[in-house]
């Protein structure tokens, strides 16, 4: 092999020049492959917290539950003002039979 042609030698130039993208490429598609597995180990957990603390992991649901407690929250807030005014206007009417 001491004789290389010009072609095999630029071939050869070339592979080496492409050897650092390859092993880039290569790392990344490692590092890709432990994020995956990683984030759907994460997933699993979030389905299995969700499906513990709320009874389902279906997504449509877990929005349905909430829209739901946004509007028994907005209901009780309202409620709370109510009560709140209520109070005061009887301790407005209590000063005024002093």
């Amino acid at each position: 092999m001491a004789n290389l042609t010009r072609l095999e030698s630029d071939n050869l130039r070339r592979l080496e020049e492409m050897r650092a993208t390859f092993d880039k490429l290569r790392a990344e598609r490692i590092r890709a492959e432990g994020e995956v597995e990683r984030l759907t180990r994460e997933l699993e957990e979030a389905r299995s917290l969700a499906k513990a603390e709320l009874g389902t992991d279906d997504e449509a649901e877990i929005q349905r539950l909430i829209e739901t407690a946004l509007t028994q929250n907005a209901k009780l807030v309202e409620e709370f003002g109510s009560a709140l005014r209520n109070v005061e206007t009887r301790l407005r009417q209590l000063g005024d039979e002093r």
